[in-house]
């Protein structure tokens, strides 16, 4: 058989299936639809003992040479918590306790729902997995904003701040122009 007679198979198609009402990617030979959902990224704001936090610097796009907390995609299989803890080990070999979600961020211009939670090292032995430069512990007044990776690791940090000493909250979301206001004050 020639290549020119090879049928190139699979979704390649962009319609709106049967009972749908946006456009996916589709096989008009089998009726496959290929859905495309938005990524799940897991993380943690990681304190030791005497309240500092876990920080990495990037080694990988984007942002690299930025700092940001210890997060990923999560793995097939896994809970959000485990792929939190993962990523600590991953990219700073730490070895953590996640506690409660401190935080669901949407960012839909990425496709991402971001889940990061509180978190306590078990251990200050702490050092560069593949994707970090380096890897430190920093209390609130050594955080080097300007150089922060993504608004949700601020989010994050402002959050994990204004929580201090409080169990009783729910999950914080996208924080409203009021909070980034009063967070501008917290440095």
């Amino acid at each position: 058989m020639s290549d020119d007679t090879l049928s190139p198979g699979g979704p390649r198609v962009r319609a709106i299936p049967p009972g749908e009402d946006r456009e996916r990617l589709l096989c008009p030979d089998c009726g496959y639809i290929a859905y495309q959902n938005p990524l799940i990224v897991v993380g943690s704001v990681a304190t030791w003992e005497d309240g500092r936090i876990l920080l990495c610097r990037r080694a990988i796009e984007p942002r690299k040479g930025f700092w940001t907390l210890p997060a990923g995609y999560m793995e097939e299989r896994e809970s959000t918590a485990d792929g939190a803890a993962r990523e600590a080990w991953e990219e700073a070999r730490a070895r953590i306790a996640t506690g409660p979600l401190l935080a669901i961020y949407d960012i839909p211009r990425i496709s991402q729902v971001q889940l990061i939670f509180h978190a306590r090292l078990l251990s200050a032995d702490i050092a560069a997995g593949p994707e970090s430069e380096e890897v430190g512990l920093f209390a609130w007044e050594e955080i080097p904003w300007g150089e922060l990776a993504f608004p949700t690791v601020h989010w994050a940090l402002r959050e994990h701040r204004e929580r201090l000493g409080r169990g009783d909250c729910a999950p914080a979301v996208n924080p409203t122009p009021d909070a980034l206001a009063r967070w501008a004050t917290m440095l």
